[in-house]
């Protein structure tokens, strides 16, 4: 955010110089005409879990850099649109961000990254998230795994299970989510991806992510060649727990020891001094009138412990 700031351009400097957006990007001229091509410059502010349009710039009012430390998120009519896409604060030419990344050896359209301004007492702590292929700031850090595309599915919904964040939230000790502290999570191993379990994880990771087209080469990396998935956030809450379930069964969890990760007050009575998602609940409690979550992942882990699940996938 200092070192390459000269790279940065935004809307009405680029509208200046003769620049016209084409989708997410600004071109000019006809194709082949100007080379050059801006693309977003996403912050880390933009991106949730499963989520890569959370924060939206051109939603927020104008106020000096130092007040955007939150950005309003789409509403819902919106990320219902396929073709809708955040807009950034600034873009970069597409020739920086093919320069960076291939000094990386990236070869895939799409990125996998994670916030660095987090807290163990947040509603989540470690927020992941697979982004398209943009410019990224020193906050929204990546990571390149040299392994297929199914198992990056996996590891992105390892990242994102409730189960992974609590270990998370005994290692942060600050308001960073540095490499550092990644390279400290418990992450299962490739070798845990077995067919059965990819059969079940990555149909999920997919309708969860592709919500618009431009992570339509992530999906065609995972064998998807259909258009983007619908915005449902009943369906979404339910998938979500369904990942939650099969984590914490991958994890070698109880469903008690579940059940203490989601509220400890559910296991060790309401006096019980130590707490866990107490923001998420809370949250869900005025949006809900219910601990949602906690209903849908338990109930999740009884109907696959009931129909066999977990045992045909080995678990």
């Amino acid at each position: 955010m200092a070192n390459d700031s000269e790279l940065f351009r935004t809307a009405s400097e680029l509208q200046a110089t003769g620049y016209h957006r084409d989708g997410a990007n600004w071109v000019r001229g006809t194709e082949g005409n100007d080379p050059r091509r801006y693309v977003p410059f996403y912050e880390a502010k933009m991106i949730t879990i499963y989520d890569h349009r959370y924060g939206d710039f051109s939603l927020a009012k104008e106020r000096t850099d130092a007040d955007y430390r939150e950005i309003p998120s789409p509403p819902s009519d919106l990320l219902s649109d396929p073709n809708f896409e955040v807009t950034p604060r600034y873009w970069i030419t597409e020739e920086a961000l093919t320069s960076r990344l291939k000094e990386k050896a990236w070869s895939h359209q799409w990125l996998l990254g994670w916030r660095d301004i987090t807290n163990a007492t947040n509603q989540r702590t470690l927020i992941s998230c697979v982004l398209p292929r943009v410019a990224c700031n020193d906050k929204l850090l990546l990571m390149m795994p040299d392994t297929d595309a199914a198992q990056i599915g996996g590891l992105y919904a390892n990242l994102c299970s409730l189960t992974t964040d609590f270990a998370a939230r005994q290692k942060v000790g600050g308001t960073s989510f540095k490499y550092f502290t990644m390279r400290q999570i418990p992450i299962l191993p490739p070798n845990f991806y077995t067919e059965p379990r990819l059969a079940f994880i990555i149909p999920k990771v997919l309708e969860l992510t592709y919500t618009s087209h431009s992570l339509a080469p992530f999906a065609r990396d995972l064998g998807h060649d259909g258009p983007p998935f619908a915005w449902d956030e009943h369906r979404r809450a339910h998938l979500r727990a369904d990942l939650d379930a099969f984590y914490a069964r991958a994890y070698g969890l109880t469903r008690d020891e579940l059940r203490y990760i989601l509220d400890p007050a559910d296991v060790k009575g309401p006096d019980y001094p130590s707490e866990t998602f107490r923001v998420l609940k809370e949250k869900e409690i005025r949006q809900h009138g219910e601990y949602r979550t906690r209903r849908l992942v338990l109930e999740a882990w009884d109907r696959m412990e009931a129909n066999g699940e977990f045992t045909a996938m080995g678990m």
